[in-house]
């Protein structure tokens, strides 16, 4: 992969970023993304931030060897903190950390976030806590699409911010308002897989010395929001 070949995973996240947008991609890694988005002039200007000397030197390099050192500005800093106010940003993306993580970075960067019109999210676990951070800081979810890439599914989240109360229910926190409107083969796959997790797991706490009687009602609710979910897509 590299600026010319996007991933899968990462050419979905692309899809979403608006024509001429000033973009902050967190977690950048070798600024691929960016860097595809300005070679095919989709974007005007991008920051790219890291947190780690090594992915950070990597952006570096990447940007270098295409000659983009005045629309691509390479940051090594912890999350939103990669946003200056000059940088006028009013896109950001985080890709392919966990759904904690990512919502640990907005929620420290709320200040960066000020005049942000979309945020494009791909968490690699944990979405439903993306969601619920979405929810809590009046973001509406505006597109979902789930896909698969070298044995992973991926859920790629878009939103953007509103001034109407924002509600979501637990079965679109879990499974995402749009992707529960149409479950694709992979949605079912991904979603048969975890029922059958979560059900090992639960035989494995009943088997224990100590039921943890808290986790294990906290899985069975789980178990029967998929199990609804699935035997409604049945139905249809």
């Amino acid at each position: 992969m590299d600026a010319n070949h996007l991933s899968k995973r990462l050419a979905t996240v692309a899809q979403y970023v608006p024509d001429g947008a000033r973009l902050a991609d967190i977690g950048s890694d070798h600024a691929y993304l960016p860097a595809a988005l300005l070679i095919q002039k989709r974007i005007r200007y991008a920051v790219a931030g890291e947190v780690a000397k090594g992915p950070f030197e990597n952006e570096q390099k990447e940007i270098q060897r295409l000659g983009f050192q005045k629309q691509l500005i390479p940051r090594l800093a912890d999350g939103m903190a990669a946003v200056h106010p000059d940088d006028q940003i009013n896109v950001v993306t985080i890709a392919g950390m966990g759904g904690s993580l990512i919502a640990r970075i907005l929620d420290e960067g709320q200040a960066q976030l000020a005049g942000v019109q979309r945020l494009i999210l791909q968490p690699n676990v944990g979405e439903h806590q993306v969601r619920k951070w979405l929810m809590n800081h009046q973001y509406q979810i505006m597109a979902e699409q789930m896909l698969a890439e070298d044995g992973h599914v991926y859920e790629v989240i878009v939103a953007e911010p509103t001034v109407c109360p924002v509600r979501y229910g637990a079965k679109e926190l879990l499974f995402g308002p749009f992707l529960l409107e149409k479950p694709t083969p992979i949605f079912i796959t991904k979603w048969q897989q975890e029922l059958e997790r979560c059900q090992n797991a639960v035989n494995q706490m009943h088997q224990a010395a100590t039921v943890p009687v808290e986790r294990l009602q906290r899985m069975q609710q789980k178990i029967n929001l998929i199990k609804e979910v699935l035997s409604h897509d049945d139905g249809n």
